[in-house]
């Protein structure tokens, strides 16, 4: 009983052996560091090597964006010359810049759709098949996902290729009254679908939806691992059909899935530059441009006007950080309500 008393009373009187506790009463390490304080000093590497990679770089972006910066200046023959607004009114009143920003906005708002309705439809389905079955298809569909973005672009063009691409073989197949050749011609064969830009983002849109739904459908197959099964059950018995169950069940417990989803589709479709500088075969059709191929024809053709091109990717940046925080922030008041 002695005993039983002793050990009470010690347990709650002094801390273990080599702590001992701050002024506040937290329990703190042999350092004297407290210990709510070494979460984020392990964040500490992390946040540097960020600083370093993306932030920095940033910076000294944002910094060109307000200076004349060409080949002078690269070489370092000559000092930067700070130009305040300027390369922002010269993009700004250049018909190509609201050209490039038109291209962009639409092929993102379709690609995006496109790519989570594709992605939504082949990770329901995913979850419908066997485990073997289902992990078969996962390995295929990954396997587009992993392709590099240039490479999907060496692919797609030459799938498009307007003598000897597989596009034009497959139409050609196809009866007139679903697919017929464009005015003035017999077939298919030598249609140029890389010229124009409608065309052009046709193509586009096509690689970048084959590449990039397979993401889209892992990650809503992980989401519906996680419904309980008890209401698809409940569903059922009250007689809900598949597509009312899947309205009012898996979309809202797919929410948070979806939104983080089309952040990204939305961030990864509107700054795509690889894809469309290989099926344009560089930046030689100017209507084709977007933000992106347009800052890269600005900063590295010559005469190079890198100051231009870093308005034009800080005008880009600012627009996805726009989008990102409406979209956030609309989330949170419907998860708030």
């Amino acid at each position: 009983m002695a005993n039983t008393s002793t050990v009470a009373r010690g347990a709650g009187s002094s801390p273990a052996p080599g702590h001992r506790r701050n002024k506040s009463g937290r329990a703190a390490r042999p350092s004297g560091m407290p210990n709510w304080s070494i979460p984020y000093l392990l964040l500490v590497p992390g946040l540097l090597v960020i600083a370093g990679l993306l932030l920095y770089p940033m910076f000294q972006l944002a910094v060109m964006a307000f200076q004349k910066v060409g080949l002078a200046q690269i070489r370092g023959t000559r000092p930067a010359e700070w130009v305040g607004t300027e390369n922002f009114q010269k993009i700004l009143d250049n018909e190509i810049f609201w050209s490039a920003l038109r291209n962009t906005v639409a092929f993102a708002a379709v690609a995006v759709s496109l790519t989570l309705i594709v992605g939504t439809a082949v990770g329901v389905l995913l979850n419908k098949l066997g485990k073997k079955m289902s992990l078969f298809v996962v390995i295929g569909c990954m396997f587009a996902w992993a392709v590099p973005p240039v490479a999907q672009g060496v692919i797609w063009r030459s799938l498009f290729d307007a003598e000897s691409g597989i596009v034009n073989w497959a139409l050609n197949l196809l009866p007139d009254w679903l697919a017929a050749p464009p005015a003035g011609q017999e077939s298919w064969t030598g249609t140029p679908w890389l010229n124009d830009t409608i065309p052009l983002y046709i193509a586009l849109t096509v690689c970048v939806v084959w590449a990039g739904f397979p993401f889209i459908a892992v990650s809503v197959l992980a989401g519906l691992k996680g419904i309980p099964a008890e209401l698809y059950e409940a569903a059922k018995v009250d007689g809900s059909g598949a597509w009312h169950t899947f309205r009012k069940i898996t979309l809202p417990m797919l929410k948070p899935v979806f939104a983080v989803l089309t952040v990204l589709s939305i961030i990864w479709d509107f700054k795509c530059f690889s894809q469309l500088y290989v099926l344009m075969n560089g930046p030689t059709n100017r209507d084709g441009f977007n933000l992106s191929m347009y800052a890269v024809a600005e900063a590295f053709k010559p005469p190079q006007k890198l100051g231009t091109g870093a308005a034009i990717s800080v005008v880009l940046t600012i627009i996805l950080l726009i989008i990102t925080v409406v979209y956030v922030r609309q989330i949170v008041k419907q998860e708030e309500m």
